[in-house]
């Protein structure tokens, strides 16, 4: 999890009530390195609504209004951007196959498919899978992607 910046004294349940109603919306890849910074260069491929409480009884399962819900785009799943109801970034997840927050049913995304969430977990932040060097990748034919020295 990367916790934006106005958040980032909120314990781990705090961070679940902030999610009440809040909405998770499922990018392509190339996320910005941090969750203060705007979504510039991925697709939305999919967007859930969390239910109010975001979180089961169990506290560690994540309720959604619908899911699996259509997807809005065709790609492979990178990142999700969870926001608050009034629409407030809380915190980025790690998505897709591989040892990541978010699980799908499916490794990618057609438009109009069903996406379902079949798995939901809190990363630490500093955690993630991801090689440094990707973040805020923009990746252009032709170009090799950036190395690590």
């Amino acid at each position: 999890m990367n916790v934006a910046s106005e958040f980032t004294a909120c314990s781990e349940d705090e961070i679940k009530a902030l999610l009440d109603g809040g909405t998770l919306t499922v990018y392509s890849v190339a996320r910005p390195i941090t969750a203060d910074r705007p979504v510039d260069r991925s697709g939305v491929l999919a967007v859930f609504k969390f239910a109010s409480p975001a979180f089961g009884g169990d506290a560690a399962a994540a309720v959604f209004v619908a899911n699996p819900v259509p997807a809005s785009s065709v790609g492979t799943p990178g990142f999700a951007r969870a926001c608050k109801a009034d629409g407030t970034v809380v915190a980025d997840f790690s998505a897709g196959p591989g040892p990541r927050e978010i699980k799908f049913g499916e490794v990618s995304c057609s438009q109009g498919a069903p996406v379902k969430i079949t798995a939901f977990k809190f990363i630490v932040e500093g955690g993630w899978p991801e090689r440094p060097d990707y973040y805020d990748a923009h990746p252009r034919p032709g170009f090799a992607m950036p190395m690590v020295p």
